[in-house]
């Protein structure tokens, strides 16, 4: 038995597209809120939804645990989760039922709660966590365990339903000294059955970390019900101990450092570059950055300490829609963090919005010359997702439909009315794709003419798929051509006059 189960509602399962990539990270969040419940004397038990099959692995794992308290805290530190797909809300309505149904009192803690506390206290949730939530959950559970006798009322950054209405506290302020949060609860992770995924489908083992919460940056399409605006960061020091443990007891062969920005303050990279070298606690990593703070000896630090990826925010070509977006970076930027990490031996990959209000033909084809000129080592692809609390968002809601979440990561759904017509923009993924494909292949081709001993198997593959992508990519952009024709259907009367 256990004081509390945490468990949170992101199923790998239910997302196919991810499913079939297979890179399964256990919930970052789950594992921070347990480790600090722990720390205050609680009995803790973990349901790792990433790996598990459906809901009823959850409702067994209350009946294993029997549980007073059920507490699903989602994973803020992965954008799947901060996505608030449906089908993962779905899950949580399930699991907050279940566990109400055998008695347990349930707490949530994330972005679509944050965002609908409402839908969530309809199916069973009795408190909501609001904004960074460890040390209000810890304060709340002395609460309920009767350990404090202090009035629910004085519980800062608290939710729960009332009879006249939804009842919240006063914000509760942000921890800045994030050294003083225990290591994840690692031991509560069925280790070895990520490692054999990993090892299984891609040859080494990735496990996950953070080093900062939140983002000071002002984009107006991201959504950040958790932590707004604000940003702190762990010491490098803090950092490299928790890399070098994972290291030493997990062996990890690679991290993801799953930041919205990794080593924003001035230095830091630098700092803990030296440190992971200096303390032998280097292990091969991937992180996310902005391109306008990929200056030189970034990117030197950044391939000293092991860093192999880079994923960036590149979104579009077009300077007009990254001013649009509120991005506050520059087209140039884009070309020049791309030449600086290539430079130093480092990927770097782009992400990729089609769809923003403004962006027209041009504009798309200032981001496909980006790509070709870029030549990133990968990219990933999305149409822009009005998320609530966001600037844009407010600028398109008179144009959502019932529709306003996707459903999974890969449904690319286009929620409000577009410059283009809906299917413009998946065929436009699809035609993106074979072009980027078709020159990746043909790169890597380059590189071993002229000599017979380099070709491998991979190879020949690669040359078998350029006339197929080539043909793909005839079709998509005819096809492109003639959805781009199409008008946009007009908003109905009743909202026009809204």
């Amino acid at each position: 038995m256990a004081d509390i189960l945490f468990g949170q509602s992101y199923y790998l399962r239910f997302d196919p597209k991810l499913w079939e990539a297979m890179q399964p990270y256990p919930p970052l969040g789950s594992l921070y809120a347990a480790a600090y419940t722990r720390g205050l004397g609680y009995d803790v038990a973990l349901f790792d939804a990433m790996l598990a099959e459906s809901e009823a692995d959850w409702r067994q794992a209350l009946a294993r645990h029997q549980p007073k308290i059920a507490v699903l805290y989602e994973d803020s530190f992965n954008y799947l989760s901060k996505m608030c797909l449906l089908r993962m809300r779905e899950a949580a309505f399930n699991m907050a039922e279940a566990a109400k149904a055998q008695g347990c009192t349930v707490i949530v803690s994330g972005s679509d709660a944050t965002d609908h506390l409402d839908k969530y206290f309809a199916h069973g949730v009795d408190y909501a966590l609001i904004g960074e939530g460890e040390v209000t959950l810890g304060e709340l559970l002395d609460h309920l365990t009767g350990r404090r006798s202090q009035p629910l009322s004085t519980i800062a950054g608290l939710a729960w339903p009332e009879k006249d209405g939804i009842r919240r506290t006063l914000e509760r302020p942000f921890e800045r000294n994030l050294d003083r949060f225990p290591f994840p609860a690692w031991d509560l992770v069925d280790i070895p059955r990520y490692q054999k995924i990993w090892y299984e489908r891609h040859g080494y083992y990735s496990m996950n970390m953070v080093t900062t919460r939140g983002c000071p940056y002002r984009c107006n399409w991201c959504a950040k019900p958790i932590y707004g605006r604000r940003y702190n960061s762990r010491s490098p020091e803090n950092v490299v101990a928790e890399l070098k443990w994972l290291k030493e007891t997990f062996r990890a062969d690679h991290i993801w450092f799953a930041d919205d920005i990794f080593g924003l303050k001035p230095g830091w990279i630098e700092q803990f570059s030296r440190l992971a070298i200096e303390q032998e606690a280097r292990v091969p990593f991937k992180c996310l950055q902005r391109v306008d703070l990929i200056s030189d000896s970034v990117a030197q630090a950044l391939a000293a300490a092991g860093c192999r990826t880079v994923w960036v925010g590149a979104e579009s070509g077009s300077q007009k829609i990254l001013d649009a977006m509120d991005k506050d970076t520059r087209v140039e930027d884009i070309y020049l963090a791309a030449e600086r990490l290539h430079r130093v031996g480092v990927q770097i990959c782009f992400f990729l919005q089609f769809g923003y209000p403004g962006e027209g033909w041009d504009d798309i084809q200032a981001t496909l010359e980006m790509v070709r000129r870029c030549r990133p080592d990968d990219i990933g692809i999305s149409v822009s997702y009005p998320l609530p609390g966001t600037k844009f968002y407010e600028n398109v809601k008179l144009e959502l439909g019932g529709k306003t979440n996707w459903v999974d990561s890969d449904d690319l759904a286009m929620l409000y009315r577009g410059p283009f017509v809906g299917d413009f923009y998946r065929v436009l993924h699809h035609r993106v794709h074979h072009e980027y494909r078709a020159r990746q292949a043909w790169q890597s081709l380059r590189s071993v003419l002229g000599q017979p001993g380099a070709w491998r198997a991979a190879h020949l593959k690669q040359a078998a798929s350029i006339p197929l992508n080539l043909a793909r990519l005839v079709r998509s952009s005819a096809k492109l051509k003639r959805l781009a024709q199409i008008p946009n259907e007009p908003l109905p009367l009743e909202l026009q006059s809204a």
